[in-house]
Parts: C-alpha cells; sequence; structure tokens
C-alpha cells in the first residue's frame, strides 16, 4: 500500500506548480491527464490511499475550528463593519497546531469495544494534508461560498430586534438547521453531473488546492521566512494594530478629511463622507472596513476588482449626482443621499411598527394614513442594480460562455473518466440513501414548523414545496459556477414571487427566501466542497459527514451566539437609539428587515409596481439586454480585445451599496490593486508564497482583538471620549437638503 502515481504526459504549454517546463513538452495529451489545463497546471495526479483522515486531530481541530469560526463569524455580523473570517484563515492557523500535536500526542494503539481486532491510535503519524482539508471544510460547514453565518438567523434578529415580536428558540433552531441542510439532499444526488466530469472543474476551488499544496509540499532549498513564521508575525501586527481602530482611535475607521474641512457645509460633507456619503477621497486604515462586506480584497483577482471598480465609478461618480443634485429623481432632496432606513414623504424615518397589526400582518388603514414608503436615492438604486444583475448574470453567461457550458455538459456524461474520477473511484461511494433520507427528514420536520409553529414563521405548507422550486435551478447554477465561477442569486426574484402571491406577511416572505435561495446556495457550496475533495482524494463519505454535523454545529452556535447578543446588548441594531459610535448597529439585518417591509408586509406592488413610487426601476430588461449588446460588439469589432471583458455581472456589484459604504469600497479597491496588480506582477514569487496567507493573518488579527475588546471593555461600558472616537464627523452627510424639511440636528434650508 503506497503512494498511487499515474505516468502523465502534457502539452507544450504546461508547466509544473513551480513555473518549470516539463519534459517531452510535443507529446500530446492523453486520458490521463485533466483536459482542463488550469487543473493540470494545479492538481496532481497521485494518491496515497493510505494516509489516515479520520483522526482525532481531525475531529478536534475540525470541531473547535467550527465553533470558533461560527461563534467569531456570527459575533461579527451586528457590528458596523461586519468581520467574516474566511476558510483561508483556518487552512493556515491550523497547520502549526496540527504539527504540534503530530509531535506531543501519544502514539501507542488501543482497541475500541465493538470494532473487534483493529487498533486505533491517537497520534497515527505525521500531520497530512488529507485531514487539513477536512478540518477546513468541517470550518466553514454552513457558510455558503464564504457568507459568514446561518442566513436564517436573519429572520430571528428581525423578529426580535426590529418587530419586538417573540420567537421560541426551538423554532427559531428548526428554521436554522433546516435551511442549512435541505439544498444537501438534492445535491448529492447532483454529483454525478457536477462533480466527477472533469468538464466541471469549479475554478474556485484551484485557489483552495494550490494554499494546500503551497504550505505541505516543502522546498528545502527555499532560504526564505517560513510561511508559518510570517503568519505569526503578521497576526501579532494586526492584532496589536486594531486596538487603533477599534478601541483608541475610532475615526480612523473612516478618514473623511472633507467633512474637517467643510465642517458646516451638507453638500460637502455628502460628497466627502465614506461613511453616508459618496466618499470622495474617504480612507480607511481598519482592516475590518478592507475587507468586511465584499471580503478580503488580496484573494479577488484584478481582473474582477477593475469590473467593480468601473461600475462602482460610473454609479458613485456619474449616476447617483446627476440623479441627486441634477434630477431631484424621486423626491431625493426630502431624504438622506444615503441611508438604509425607510422614510415617509415628509423625511422622516417609516414608524413600521405603526403599520403592523396584531396578528403580524400589514394594517391598510395605518399604511394609508402614513402614507408611501420612500427610500433614499442609493437603497433605490440598489434594487434597481439587483434586478438588472440577475437578468445581465443569465445573458451574459448564456451568450459568453453558452457553447462552451454546453459542450462541457454534454462531455460530462458521454465523455471518459479523467485520472481523478479514477483515483477516486478506490473509496466507498456513498449510498443514494442517505441523501433521500436527509431530503425526507429535513422536509418532514420543515413541514411540522410550517404547520404547527405557524404563528411564528407565518409562512403556510404550501409556500415550503413552492420554494422547492430551487432544486430546479440547481443545476444549471452548479453548471455555471464549476465552469465560469459565477453563481447566480435568486433572491430576489424569490421576494418578488412570495411578495405577489402571499402579500402583508413579512416573516412568510424571508422563510420563503430563505427556503428558495439559501436552499439553492448550500446545494451549490456543498458541491464546491466535494469538488475539492475529489481534487484532494477524500474519502466520499468522509466530506458527507463532516459536511453535515459540521454544519448542524455551525448553525447550532450561529443561533445561541445570535441569542445571546440580542438579550444582552441593549437596543442592538437600533442605530438611534443606540450611545454614540455604538458597534451595534446591524447594517446587513436592517437591509434584511427593510427587504421584509418592502416585499412582504408592504408588498411589492405598493414599492416597484402599479401601486408603488418606484416602477422604473424594474431593470430586469435593461440587465438582460446589456449582455447582448457587449457580445454584438464582440463579434463586430473582434479584435478589440478590451470587449469581452466587461462584465456586467461583476460591474455593477456596487449593487451591495448599502450594507456596504463607500470607503468599503474604496479601501477594497485600493489594497486589491496594490496586491493582485502591483505586487502580483511585478513580485510574483512573494505573492505566491505570501498573499493568501497575510489575508488570513489579518483576518485573524482583527477578530481576536475585537473579542478581547469587547469582553474587556465593551460589556463594562467603558468608552474613551475625544475628537478621535467621535466617527468620523460627518453628522451632516445624512441630513436632506429640499427646502423646508426639519430633521433634528440639520440646518433649514
Amino acid at each position: 500500500m503506497g503512494t498511487l502515481e499515474v505516468q502523465t504526459t502534457y502539452p507544450s504549454t504546461a508547466t509544473t506548480a513551480n513555473g518549470t517546463k516539463l519534459s517531452d513538452p510535443e507529446k500530446p495529451i492523453n486520458d490521463e491527464v485533466s483536459p482542463i489545463e488550469e487543473v493540470r497546471l494545479t492538481v496532481t495526479n497521485t494518491d496515497d490511499p493510505t494516509l489516515p483522515v479520520w483522526t482525532f486531530r481531525m475531529w478536534f481541530l475540525g470541531l473547535l475550528s467550527c465553533g470558533l469560526l461560527s461563534f467569531l463569524n456570527q459575533f461579527f455580523s451586528y457590528r458596523t463593519e461586519p468581520l467574516v473570517i474566511t476558510q483561508i484563515t483556518v487552512q493556515v492557523a491550523t497547520l502549526p497546531v496540527g504539527h504540534f500535536l503530530a509531535a506531543v500526542l501519544p502514539k501507542s494503539k488501543f482497541r475500541i469495544p465493538g470494532f473487534g481486532s483493529k487498533t486505533f491510535s491517537l497520534n497515527p503519524g505525521p500531520f497530512n494534508m488529507k485531514e487539513h482539508v477536512l478540518i477546513s471544510i468541517f470550518a466553514n460547514a454552513g457558510s455558503a461560498f464564504g457568507a459568514g453565518s446561518a442566513s436564517a438567523v436573519g429572520i430571528v434578529t428581525i423578529i426580535k430586534a426590529f418587530y419586538k415580536r417573540k420567537i421560541s428558540f426551538l423554532a427559531s433552531w428548526i428554521l436554522v438547521v433546516t435551511t442549512q441542510v435541505l439544498g444537501y439532499g438534492w445535491a448529492g444526488l447532483l454529483r454525478k453531473y457536477v462533480v466527477e466530469p472533469a468538464q466541471m472543474w469549479w475554478p474556485n476551488t484551484l485557489v483552495q488546492v494550490s494554499l494546500f499544496r503551497a504550505l505541505h509540499e516543502k522546498d528545502e532549498k527555499d532560504r526564505c521566512m517560513t510561511r508559518a513564521k510570517f503568519f505569526l508575525i503578521a497576526v501579532i501586527c494586526s492584532f496589536s494594530w486594531h486596538v487603533v481602530p477599534g478601541y483608541l482611535f475610532t475615526t480612523v475607521t473612516s478618514i473623511s478629511w472633507v467633512c474637517w474641512v467643510f465642517s458646516k457645509s451638507v453638500t460637502a460633507q455628502q460628497l466627502g463622507s465614506g461613511m453616508k456619503g459618496l466618499g470622495l477621497g474617504a480612507i480607511t486604515l481598519d482592516w475590518s472596513a478592507v475587507a468586511s462586506f465584499l471580503f478580503s480584497p488580496l484573494i479577488s483577482p484584478f481582473f474582477a476588482i477593475a469590473n467593480v471598480f468601473v461600475g462602482y465609478v460610473l454609479m458613485l461618480y456619474i449616476v447617483i449626482p446627476i440623479a441627486y443634485w441634477g434630477l431631484d429623481l424621486y423626491n431625493a432632496h426630502r431624504f438622506p443621499i444615503f441611508s438604509i432606513h425607510l422614510f415617509t414623504a415628509q423625511g422622516n424615518k417609516y414608524d413600521i411598527s405603526a403599520i403592523v397589526n396584531d396578528k403580524f400582518e400589514l394594517d391598510l388603514q395605518k399604511y394609508e394614513e402614513q402614507g408611501r414608503i420612500h427610500l433614499s436615492l442609493f437603497f433605490v438604486f440598489t434594487y434597481g442594480l439587483g434586478f438588472a444583475t440577475i437578468a445581465s448574470t443569465l445573458t451574459h453567461v448564456a451568450f459568453f460562455y453558452g457553447r462552451e457550458i454546453y459542450e462541457r455538459y454534454h462531455a460530462s456524461y458521454k465523455g471518459k473518466e479523467d485520472i481523478h474520477t479514477r483515483l477516486m473511484r478506490r473509496y466507498k461511494d456513498i449510498p443514494s440513501w442517505w441523501f433521500h433520507l436527509l431530503l425526507a427528514v429535513t422536509l418532514a420536520v420543515s413541514l411540522v414548523l410550517c404547520i404547527v409553529l405557524n404563528d411564528q414563521v407565518q409562512m403556510p405548507w404550501w409556500g415550503l414545496f413552492t420554494s422547492a422550486v430551487a432544486f430546479f435551478f440547481t443545476l444549471p447554477i452548479s453548471v455555471i459556477t464549476a465552469t465560469t465561477n459565477q453563481t447566480p442569486g435568486i433572491n430576489i426574484i424569490t421576494e418578488y414571487v412570495m411578495g405577489i402571491i402571499y402579500p402583508g406577511r413579512p416573516i412568510a416572505n424571508v422563510c420563503f427566501k430563505i427556503y428558495g435561495c439559501i436552499s439553492m446556495a448550500q446545494a451549490v457550496s456543498f458541491l464546491n466542497d466535494f469538488k475539492l475533495g475529489h481534487y484532494m482524494k477524500i474519502p466520499p463519505r468522509s466530506m458527507f459527514l463532516v459536511q453535515f454535523i459540521g454544519t448542524m454545529l455551525a448553525g447550532t452556535i450561529n443561533l445561541a451566539v445570535a441569542w445571546w447578543q440580542l438579550n444582552s446588548i441593549n437596543n442592538i441594531c437600533q442605530d438611534d437609539l443606540l450611545p454614540p459610535n455604538s458597534p451595534w448597529t446591524c447594517p446587513g439585518d436592517t437591509v434584511f428587515f427593510d427587504a421584509s417591509v418592502i416585499w412582504g408586509l408592504v408588498g411589492p406592488r405598493r414599492i416597484f409596481g402599479s401601486l408603488g413610487n418606484y416602477q422604473a426601476m424594474n431593470w430586469f430588461l435593461g440587465g438582460a439586454a446589456g449582455p447582448v449588446i457587449v457580445w454584438l460588439l464582440h463579434k463586430i469589432f473582434p479584435k478589440q480585445s478590451w470587449i469581452p471583458m466587461i462584465n456586467l455581472p461583476v460591474l455593477l456589484a456596487s449593487g451591495m451599496i448599502p450594507p456596504a459604504t463607500t470607503v468599503n469600497y474604496n479601501s477594497w479597491i485600493i489594497v486589491g490593486t496594490i496586491f493582485n496588480f502591483f505586487i502580483f506582477r511585478y513580485r510574483k514569487q512573494w505573492w505566491q508564497r505570501y498573499n493568501y496567507i497575510l489575508s488570513a493573518a489579518l483576518d485573524a488579527g482583527v477578530a481576536f482583538m475585537a473579542v478581547l475588546l469587547y469582553f474587556s471593555v465593551g460589556m463594562e461600558n467603558r468608552t474613551l471620549t475625544w475628537w478621535g472616537t467621535d466617527g468620523e464627523h460627518c453628522d451632516l452627510a445624512s441630513c436632506p437638503i429640499a427646502k423646508g424639511i426639519k430633521v433634528d440636528g440639520c440646518p433649514v434650508n
């Protein structure tokens, strides 16, 4: 028993991972290698089936990492600048711990009753790559593509913190767990279509494979600083620095110098504020602000950063100024230019509680008395961009990748098995009945929730089966993700549909959305992890059990932490009732709450339909037409290589504002350009060795210091009060500029 190795031949362009030319370059590719060049250059064609994976180290570090990551990501999710601790952090941080355990744990063997003569050991040998992969997947379980925490926790948050209603912990737990694992049931049935075929190559997984190989495959001749030492130094620096933006000098989170120069000008502060305006010249010295909403810019390719930059500039510095100051579109002068709140026609915050009756439904009479809901101009364009992004993603993929997707999907069930699939045949596959049972049990428990506890979740039983239409989206969207690295979302579609067929019930709407789009996202994430395991030759049954157990544990911890915070932090998520500069403003959950009002309580017909103010924001057709125009231009001018680089789904990414702010985008673009353009181009060896490790270290250092600050000074309400802790000093940025509108703290025009 030893390493399985397959002799391979490569095309003339192939090189090894470190850039060395391979021998015999003129031989054609044969069926012993992957047909995808990126996979050939990244994934090894070897496997050692004797490596232990079901070890004490894997269980200990996996459970510990899953628990810690779930706690931290949920803990930070309510902050003004939320921080998502990614899987890469776990990959890097657990490596030295794994080696330490391999050095100190006893190697003696013992027997467990019921397992016959089979022996076990706490230390079966050196810490290996397969254990490391399972630990990372364990830690990231339940977090669809780095989302941080279970999305269903947002429903509990808006019920308790915004609507001030009650929901039991049992109902909350069932809601969280079922929405997290429902997609797993049907995803498992699709593995043979989107995991086993070589043509379904999942580009995102190659980043993980590259990092695992970099961490485990040592070069004895390398005299550079070790990655572990670099990580330790970077963590200490990040940890030490974050006490400045986190407590001592919080103003550096958003340095808006324009507001300091023009301290009495509303318009200047609207232009300069990085938190409440266009962020002209605003920067940050806080890593949590850099990586909070768009995730770490160090792991985003420059191509994506460039597209985001173009869309950001077009929207922020051309469209918004014309619409706000030039056209006063939708009476925008009556409201702040940037806000995630809902307003009356007079510019006051909308009293949502006044239009909710005792049955937790829309009180139409009170709604008509208070009038239509109005949004800030930023928020209006967020939804318009969201509509356009969904449509443009589908047409962009259809026109630019349609033939490629068809050919690869067609080859996926007619083509030969590649080397990786053949190597995986050595391991026992997962019986289909595991997935059938999981799907049946999850649906049954979900039905109990909808029928027995309907007074808490509002969603009727038929809504559960209607939301299961997401199953039919999973395969095509998985194919798109596996071949193009783009994952179209269906959240706005699910909100829109439920708002039309079941209006006036906000919690039913968000439950429908979570059971629909989040189940699909979990399914795609599940398949993505399975492809990573496929490349790393992890036994499928180990993959399934780690993902399932990790998801159950992560969802439970997410809910427990949220429950604790919601009950222990006074006025959490109520930024008008919180102390000045309190970090617990919950920007993501505020947008989630607003969505429940817009799509569920009031309904899309009264916002974006015939009874609302924003009919013109239904940009579905425009979004769908955009990529077609780009594609036609590419066909007319085929020599212009820059035309096909226009990626409208990515370019429209400024739709993340709000809840993200302009200082988030400014810093994300600047840092991403420095590392993924300049350093990547001119210091490629440094980038290859340390880039991902630096990203992980910055995340980890901020996380540890933020938790320390909360437990040492936050819980005791020990605050510093001086100019450097009074925010960004752009209070006037949240003022309207229309004449006659009176708002506390704002000048009357």
